[in-house]
């Protein structure tokens, strides 16, 4: 079924079709523009039921589409691409078999607690995908990295110091997070998505707010939402400013590389005027934000924005004005949009390939215009454009902050939502966060609780394009075209 965005649905409208309906109506969504948001399951009376979300750019308009009962189906991955992690995790959390996937591995490392016993009609968790030949050779990186990140492993298949295939195998701890989620929300919730991907606290929080008062029917006030947005833009400026300093590290270019060290933690200082904390967390709450802004706190915001707005344009133009930085990024890591397309890529990665695909443009959040921020986009798919597409979009964020700082709404800044929620109901939130889409799908059972809680964090559409881009390029390549990516671990591993 289709219903609008920020609409919630009675799970009772949704009907139970055949596998061979469910599995066709799919692809031919695909095939007419639609992208798969979700493919999971909810849990049914004794056997699971394959539910998919669809999302339609041009309008805002989602499809909800729900499968009968079943432990296996023919596979839409290999007429459909973008299903192929989500089905290797439906089978890894469900035992659903999507019967003739092409590769059906382990999403996470350790699989599924609880469920040592399932047996798997594929490769094994250590099993790789491998290149033979003469003078073929393996380069294993991880899954313990240097410093605080959490584990990845990373297998690159070489023929002399060319990338012939990069295998990537994360989900090393498996944080459990949506399980967790059942039977919420109480007071824990809130925690988990502050957590759910640490250095996207504001992104996640507002997504799972939108779920909630979606449920509730319930819109946050508008100083809320607008103070809720500027902590959203904050947070995609501190992080594009370290992936522009990253990725001049990379190079060996240190100016820029030192500058965006100290301006991130400058645009980090500033979220914290906002509650207290530099990442945002106790800020924003489903039904608007925790903390109001006043005036002298305003009038600092505008002062210090401004001072750091210079530093940040001053340290990109360094970098853009480096023509031997620019001649390693140029033609480096490059996705064609049809491969794009075709794997489900979200974010500025996506956009850096020609895809208008922006949640704050397709699905904005309850009081926010869909056009308030243009759309920053670029087609030559490379390290370059995926750089280009940040520095842009800094400007962007900019500029919105200024121009909603300068008139905040009046008013209170949080709404209170009801104790109990409609059982049998399904909502989504779709928000932009500074590496893509995210998605929170809850869908509460007959006491009004969750009954399934599916979190779809930007890296688990985007780690497969950097597979992708690594493929005919240097080992050497693979730190600036990683950083262009700079996925997360732990948000694909919940």
């Amino acid at each position: 079924m289709e219903f609008p965005y920020n609409q919630a649905i009675a799970l009772a409208e949704a009907p139970r079709l055949p596998l061979a309906r469910f599995r066709q109506d799919v692809l031919t969504r695909v095939a007419a523009g639609w992208r798969v948001l979700a493919l999971f399951a909810l849990p049914g009376d004794d056997i699971p039921e394959p539910v998919c979300l669809l999302g339609r750019d041009r309008d805002g308009r989602l499809a909800f589409l729900r499968a009968e009962p079943t432990l296996a189906y023919v596979s839409l991955t290999p007429e459909c691409p973008q299903c192929h992690l989500f089905e290797r995790e439906l089978y890894e959390q469900w035992g659903v078999v999507p019967e003739g996937h092409p590769w059906l591995k382990p999403v996470r490392f350790t699989g599924t607690p609880g469920r040592p016993d399932l047996p798997r009609p594929g490769p094994g968790v250590t099993d790789y995908f491998q290149v033979r030949g003469e003078d073929v050779h393996e380069v294993a990186v991880g899954p313990v990295h240097a410093g605080i990140i959490e584990p990845g492993h990373f297998r690159f298949q070489c023929f002399g110091e060319e990338v012939l295939h990069l295998e990537i195998s994360l989900g090393f701890q498996h944080r459990g997070i949506e399980a967790a989620l059942v039977g919420g929300p109480d007071r824990r919730t809130v925690h988990f998505m502050e957590t759910a991907a640490g250095d996207t606290t504001i992104g996640h929080s507002l997504a799972h707010a939108a779920v909630l008062e979606t449920l509730a029917g319930v819109a946050a006030p508008a100083r809320g939402r607008a103070i809720g947005r500027v902590a959203l833009e904050l947070e995609r400026l501190a992080n594009h400013t370290g992936d522009l300093g990253a990725l001049a590290g990379d190079v060996g270019y240190q100016p820029t590389m030192a500058f965006c060290g100290r301006i991130r933690g400058d645009f980090l200082n500033l979220t914290a005027l906002l509650c207290g904390n530099r990442f945002g967390r106790g800020l924003v709450r489903p039904g608007g934000t925790a903390f109001d802004l006043d005036e002298a706190v305003l009038r600092l915001l505008d002062t210090r924005l401004e001072a750091t707005r210079r530093a940040a344009f001053g340290a990109a133009e360094l970098l853009f004005s480096s023509s031997s930085a620019l001649a390693r990024f140029e033609g480096t890591g490059r996705l064609t949009s049809e491969a794009a397309r075709d794997i489900g890529l979200v974010g500025p990665p996506a956009r850096a390939c020609g895809l208008p695909r922006d949640a704050r443009h397709s699905f904005p959040l309850s009081g926010a215009g869909a056009k308030d921020i243009p759309m920053q986009i670029h087609d030559f798919g490379g390290v370059y454009a995926r750089t280009l597409v940040r520095r842009l979009e800094m400007e962007a964020s900019l500029d919105f902050i200024d121009a909603t700082l300068a008139d905040l709404p009046p008013g209170p800044v949080n709404r209170a939502l009801p104790a109990t929620f409609p059982p049998d109901t399904l909502a989504v939130g779709l928000v932009e966060g500074w590496r893509g889409e995210i998605c929170h799908v809850a869908a509460t059972g007959p006491d009004g609780r969750f009954a399934a809680y599916k979190i779809v964090d930007p890296s688990f559409h985007n780690w497969f394009g950097l597979a992708l881009a690594l493929r005919g390029q240097q080992i050497s390549d693979f730190p600036m075209c990683n950083k262009s990516f700079n996925l997360s671990y732990c948000g694909h591993d919940l």
